[in-house]
């Protein structure tokens, strides 16, 4: 019986990846491993890491060094950002957050947690001994040729000490801004603002929805030799060619503030700056706008007219604020259905009246939810996307801040000059089929406004 057989094509080196992870060495179970771990002390598991060491290449037939690498290498291959070792009155719990959520992956023995959670301090070069303060570190690892970079937190708990590994692909490549998810138009407007000569352009958010990855895409659009980009940032999340990449150090007073100044005496034309996390940091960044050099940042806020109201309070003149700020980016993380499971339906009244739609809108449009398949672990998605509002700060929203640094109000403007909020384009996204209703007012259920409402077409 004949087949149809999909044709694929694919580098090189994507086809090598996809192998060494299909078929790496750790495909034992981690329950095989646990069985063979006793209540060993520290020091019988402490063995020195000098140099970078492949995952797959276990040399070492101790099955705590097995687990560790079973567990990370398992991580990769289900593009977990996040390791969670976490101790109970009697168990040991593991989970991957995967696509932003938090999954259940393995229940250990309690006894697995001191030789588990020593062996991961060990390979970060933490202190083994103390087990009553939080320590950071980190650990780099080559796991299918590709380089990962591993941030480790340990804090104590009332069940021993509880471990996470965010996990940072180094060998990722940066996207481009057609990349991001945005509506063609959208990505012209955004070209355009990134090439501006001077002013401050912010990308807000709360943490992990992919500021840092905006802010990337964005510099490697415009990063050309005759541009001179300097960044500070906490941590260097990607390496790039032609950019110079200064890491905040706090324990030797090198913060993003210390940094900004001195950043701004070596000549840039363009300035990334990780986080504005102070007044200080915010006037070196605004005094730098002002002065002719294009400044990127990130703030912490729920979207984008609090941004404003955010630097306003944290003591930034009014005019200062107008006189600096080109655009403000606002940006959530939304789950993408599986294209291979996802099925059809019909949404009930008052999904739809959360999202500020009616039932006409069911007339000439489709909606999906997940169901869940073997190719997304039964999770009924598949990576994640990005909805944005951008806010262009012209000079009816300049005056209007000069006046009130109320964000209702601001946004309220921002809308009636075009602005597309995070939830309509939320709503774009569901209506095109890559992602759910559900997803959507997941992120943006507390950013609901009466302006929120696609037109029904």
């Amino acid at each position: 019986q004949m087949q149809d057989i999909p044709v694929v094509l694919a580098s090189q080196d994507a086809i090598n990846a996809a192998i060494n992870l299909a078929y790496d060495m750790s495909r034992s179970s981690a329950k095989d491993y646990f069985e063979e771990i006793s209540e060993e002390t520290a020091d019988d598991l402490i063995s020195e890491i000098n140099e970078t060491a492949d995952l797959l290449d276990e040399t070492s037939d101790a099955p705590i060094i097995k687990l560790v690498n079973l567990l990370v290498s398992g991580a990769i291959k289900d593009r977990a950002s996040d390791i969670h070792v976490e101790p109970y009155s009697g168990t040991l719990k593991i989970r991957y957050r995967i696509d932003g959520i938090l999954y259940d992956i393995l229940n250990l023995p309690r006894r697995i947690q001191s030789p588990l959670t020593s062996r991961l301090k060990i390979m970060a070069k933490l202190n083994i001994a103390e087990k009553r303060l939080p320590q950071d570190g980190r650990i780099e690892l080559k796991i299918a040729d590709r380089l990962v970079d591993v941030r480790v937190s340990v804090i104590p708990t009332a069940f021993g000490e509880r471990v996470v590994l965010r996990l940072l692909d180094k060998s990722a490549n940066i996207l481009l801004l057609s990349d991001l998810g945005m509506h063609d138009e959208r990505i012209k407007l955004l070209d355009r603002l990134i090439k501006s000569p001077y002013g401050i352009i912010l990308v807000t958010g709360p943490t992990g929805s992919g500021k840092t990855t905006t802010l990337y895409a964005a510099l490697s659009t415009i990063n050309r030799p005759e541009i001179n980009i300097i960044t500070i940032e906490d941590p260097i999340e990607y390496q790039m060619d032609g950019v110079g990449q200064i890491q905040v150090n706090p324990k030797i007073d090198l913060t993003f503030a210390a940094g900004l100044r001195s950043i701004v005496r070596q000549d840039p034309d363009v300035i990334l700056v990780g986080e504005i996390r102070d007044r200080e940091t915010a006037e070196i960044a605004i005094q730098s706008s002002l002065t002719g050099h294009l400044v990127f940042s990130t703030l912490h806020t729920n979207d984008a007219a609090s941004a404003v109201t955010r630097l306003i309070d944290m003591g930034i003149e009014p005019f200062l604020v107008t006189s600096s700020i080109v655009a403000i980016i606002a940006q959530r993380l939304v789950r993408v259905l599986c294209p291979h499971c996802k099925e059809i339906y019909t949404p009930d009244k008052e999904t739809l009246a959360n999202l500020g739609l009616t039932a006409l809108i069911l007339e000439n449009n489709t909606f999906y939810r997940k169901k869940g398949c073997n190719l997304c672990m039964h999770t009924g998605f598949r990576g994640r996307t990005a909805i944005f509002e951008i806010m262009v700060v012209e000079d009816d929203i300049k005056r209007l801040v000069l006046k009130t640094s109320d964000a209702n109000q601001i946004n309220e403007l921002a809308v009636k000059q075009g602005m597309i909020t995070l939830q309509q384009d939320g709503i774009h996204k569901v209506l095109a089929g890559i992602t759910t209703t559900e997803e959507v007012l997941r992120v943006t259920r507390s950013l609901a406004r009466k302006d929120d409402i696609v037109q029904e077409t």
